[in-house]
């Protein structure tokens, strides 16, 4: 039996974690028979064309509310996921989506739930993002249904639309295995990180909500839960619509913690961690919510005498009339392949920041000052700086809500995250890497074992925006979900209790 006093989410952890000794017997070769294919297929179900209302100026927009309501709907979910561009690979094509995803798998799926609009008859809707268009394959009225899995959640009260995000975990698992599980909620964290900007371009407002009973949605969906499941509830508001009003909640409910579990093997332990993630039907209807813990003071973590700490503000990145920029930013955004390994400068690094994490200073471009997250207070965020103008080489920890960097380790890393990113030159040749953390053991004590799914969600909403800004500023960047998880914590300087997230490079493109 395991250790008891480990629960399924730790025990998970370490049993994925990278180690230098044990990687290559774990390294099985690709079946490329057995490859996956990233789209969902539906035999019958009536198609909601969208390629007509995707550009801006389309015949017949001028004066007719219709044409403009199916227009916002169209570049929403476009921006989100629709494919941006084609490559040849293996004597096919692979197809490239607005949000990034490891090893182009794209194990995500988008639906849409319509309460029954004018335009968007009530009931279940698949986007499909080869067509750019709605498949209605289930015609009923869903929305109590879902209202009642998320525990009457205020969000879905006036709202008329929703997103339900899911995983297909085969698609990721092919390649990452049982590790596939931590990818997939990093690259569903990217899309969360789309929607909530795509949204704010198209005037409408997300309300993330994580806590909802897992069987009933996925039943609400018609999905196999053995092979797809629900990761993630959006009630989308329309900002152009007063009656939707927008109340707030909490929306990260914990589940149980689970530490008497089998002995799992291999290969059945994604499935096996998801299933025991659950918030299970019969959980009271009323939001148990956790006590909402004071937000954390000017960060007290790192904050030791002798630590050289530098002012990070800086001016807001600017998105342009109409967030016309950060629309074209999502459009072209792609991960940098190489670094030149030529230094970044530290008022780029200051607005990379700044976007990711200060989101009050974007109220005036319209872009909302709080965009959901599960539980922020959760996420660290340590610097390795390699090659910044104006900052000393070094390991720094970032103190968001002070607004500084504190620098806990001195020397140069370069070759050091060579060897953590698994050999790849990305580590070594950039100018910065940014690392997210979290300790597990306390984060699992607010939300149990289901918090391993908001923590990868947030990690990888925040990877989204350092990417988009990276990319707005001709930077390049690059998020890497391989690593050695231990030596990270060892070369950094960070506690061994700090479970490493995510990890996302950046500098100078070759």
């Amino acid at each position: 039996m395991p250790e008891i006093h480990q629960s399924i989410a730790q025990h998970y952890h370490e049993r994925t974690k990278y180690d230098p000794e044990t990687l290559s017997a774990k390294n099985q070769r690709l079946d490329w028979s057995k490859q996956p294919v990233p789209f969902k297929e539906y035999k019958i179900g009536s198609d909601f064309d969208l390629k007509p209302y995707i550009q801006d100026n389309f015949d017949g927009l001028a004066d007719n509310p219709d044409a403009r309501w199916w227009q916002r709907l169209s570049q929403m979910l476009f921006r989100s996921y629709g494919l941006t561009a084609r490559m040849p690979s293996m004597g096919s094509a692979v197809y490239l989506r607005a949000a990034p995803s490891a090893g182009g798998l794209y194990p995500a799926e988008v639906y849409v739930v319509s309460r029954g609009t004018p335009l968007l008859p009530p009931g279940l809707y698949n986007y499909q993002c080869r067509t750019h268009s709605l498949m209605h394959y289930w015609e009923s009225d869903v929305w109590q249904a879902l209202q009642a899995a998320c525990f009457w959640h205020p969000a879905l009260e006036n709202t008329q639309l929703a997103i339900i995000t899911t995983a297909v975990f085969y698609r990721s698992a092919w390649r990452y295995e049982d590790r596939a599980y931590r990818r997939i909620f990093l690259d569903t964290g990217h899309l969360l990180g789309n929607i909530e900007l795509a949204s704010a371009i198209a005037d409408y407002r997300p309300h993330l909500i994580g806590g909802f009973v897992d069987e009933a949605v996925n039943n609400l969906l018609y999905i196999d839960p053995q092979q797809e499941g629900a990761t993630a509830v959006l009630a989308l508001a329309d900002l152009l619509d007063i009656k939707q009003n927008l109340p707030l909640g909490r929306t990260a409910l914990p589940s149980a913690t689970e530490t008497n579990y089998p002995q799992i093997p291999d290969g059945e332990l994604l499935k096996y961690f998801h299933l025991h993630t659950q918030i299970e039907p019969g959980t009271t209807g009323k939001l148990n919510l956790p006590e909402v813990k004071p937000e954390k003071t000017l960060e007290d973590k790192y904050n030791f005498p002798f630590c050289l700490k530098i002012p990070t503000v800086t001016m807001p990145i600017n998105w342009g009339e109409n967030l016309s920029e950060l629309d074209n930013t999502i459009l072209k955004r792609r991960s940098t392949r190489a670094y030149s390994g030529e230094d970044l400068t530290f008022d780029e690094l200051k607005a990379l920041l700044d976007f990711t994490y200060q989101s009050q200073n974007y109220i005036d471009q319209n872009l909302d000052s709080s965009p959901d997250y599960f539980d922020l207070n959760l996420i660290e965020t340590f610097i390795a700086v390699s090659g910044v103008k104006g900052l000393e080489s070094g390991c720094y920890y970032y103190a968001p809500k002070a607004q500084e960097l504190r620098q806990i380790r001195f020397k140069n890393f370069r070759r050091e995250l060579h060897f953590l990113c698994l050999g790849q030159e990305l580590g070594r040749d950039a100018a910065a890497v940014l690392f997210h953390t979290a300790d597990l053991k306390s984060a699992i004590a607010q939300y149990g074992d289901r918090v391993y799914r908001y923590l990868h969600l947030d990690a990888g909403h925040l990877g989204q925006r350092l990417n988009l800004a990276a990319i707005h500023l001709n930077l390049g960047v690059s998020g890497i979900g391989g690593f050695f998880d231990d030596q990270v914590n060892e070369v950094l300087g960070i506690p061994a209790d700090e479970a490493v997230l995510y990890i996302t490079t950046l500098g100078r493109p070759r």
